[in-house]
């Protein structure tokens, strides 16, 4: 083999060894930990007369209220589709214990309509839906 036909075999060898050996950076974040909520299908899901429902997921809305308004919960709403999941909380607060006293003193919660599940989240700090 003549000297072109190496350099040729070997000039990407370079190049790709060139480009590894740079440093690539990891794109800076500002973590914060949440707490997502999943809501869920209660017990008595359907099961309730209307008055009581009623009574319960109006004391349901004016609790999501409160806690918005005292800062403690960034995002809420419910899903678009009859599904067994029925809505989702994201809470700002720094313990899981915390959630979990908001959430046992829910009316729809106490009442069976909902069930929940709470896992630890992590997203940028400051961001928001558009």
């Amino acid at each position: 083999m003549n000297k072109f036909t190496l350099t040729l075999l070997f000039l990407p060898l370079i190049i790709v060894s060139s480009y590894a050996q740079k440093e690539e950076k990891m794109p800076e974040f500002n973590l914060k930990q949440y707490f997502f909520v999943m809501l869920t299908k209660g017990e008595n899901s359907g099961k309730l007369d209307s008055a009581t429902s009623s009574h319960a997921i109006i004391g349901h809305l004016k609790n999501i209220k409160k806690m918005q308004n005292d800062g403690k919960l960034d995002i809420v709403g419910p899903f678009g589709d009859n599904g067994n999941w029925q809505g989702i909380f994201i809470f700002n607060l720094p313990q899981q214990a915390e959630v979990e006293e908001l959430l046992k003193n829910d009316p729809a919660i106490q009442a069976g309509i909902f069930k929940y599940e709470i896992h630890p989240w992590w997203s940028e700090k400051g961001l928001s839906l558009k």
